[in-house]
């Protein structure tokens, strides 16, 4: 849409805007800048609206997005210097665009995946359209991962992570009956957790030393992929592709053990 909007002529009430906000530029009078501004953002406050509609049922509440949205067009009128580009809606559209994507990345998740993840589903959702376009179906997770450069797994992670918006009630009823709560594990569980520990700690003891040096960067001392890569002189890819075998040789050997 915003392609769209840069390169669509100016309408009038375009025209209307830059006016306003040349005489902003002008202006020594503070009160009367004020209020200019006000005019611009009231006759753009539709712009806004609509490109906060465009990301309406994506988990995030469609009045907070208008809020965001509205908010950042204020900024935009407040920054905007005419003459200095295509007018102001080719400046204020991705801006408040812009804003409405970091609204989503900071505080619309429940349950808050890393960065990474989060841009990979951004990323995700662009290259699933671009793949059923072309190919006139769905495509597969290895379509989509050789498309976007990175490993299936990544893949995997990435849509997952869309549940972070909207997790699944524990009360919410299942099909063999019972709710969501009802399948997980006693908290008592003793025995179960202590043989799940000794499992993995069998598949652990499998990997050779750099793979759980690794493992222990990334999921106790919580490093991020660009820190275990300084470390082990990769890139966030490479050490991307490392945890992404490591995870599937430990999957294997606890598959293994349960068969």
């Amino acid at each position: 849409m915003s392609t769209t909007l840069r390169s669509a002529p100016p309408t009038e009430r375009d025209q209307v805007v830059d006016g306003l906000l040349t005489r902003v530029a002008v202006s020594t009078d503070p009160d009367e800048r004020r209020r200019l501004r006000a005019q611009v953002v009231e006759e753009m406050l539709p712009l806004a609206d609509g490109l906060a509609h465009r990301y309406a049922r994506r988990g995030v509440d469609r009045d907070d997005l208008e809020q965001v949205a509205r908010t950042a067009l204020v900024a935009a009128a407040e920054r905007y210097q005419p003459g200095s580009g295509s007018g102001f809606v080719a400046f204020a559209v991705p801006t408040v665009t812009g804003e409405i994507k970091r609204h989503f990345r900071d505080c619309g998740w429940v349950v808050r995946p890393p960065r990474r993840v989060q841009e990979l589903r951004a990323e995700l959702v662009v290259a699933e359209e671009s793949l059923r376009h072309r190919l006139g179906r769905e495509a597969t997770v290895g379509e989509i991962a050789v498309l976007l450069e990175c490993e299936p797994a990544d893949v995997e992670s990435a849509r997952l992570c869309g549940s972070g918006f909207r997790p699944v009630s524990l009360d919410a009823p299942v099909l063999s009956g019972g709710t969501e709560g009802d399948r997980l594990a006693e908290i008592g569980d003793v025995y179960g957790r202590f043989e799940l520990h000794s499992d993995l700690r069998r598949a652990l003891s499998g990997l050779g030393e750099r793979d759980r040096r690794v493992v222990r960067m990334r999921f106790v001392e919580e490093r991020t992929q660009s820190e275990i890569g300084s470390v082990l002189g990769v890139s966030q890819m490479q050490v991307s592709r490392i945890l992404s075998r490591i995870l599937r040789q430990l999957r294997g050997s606890l598959d293994a053990v349960a068969a």
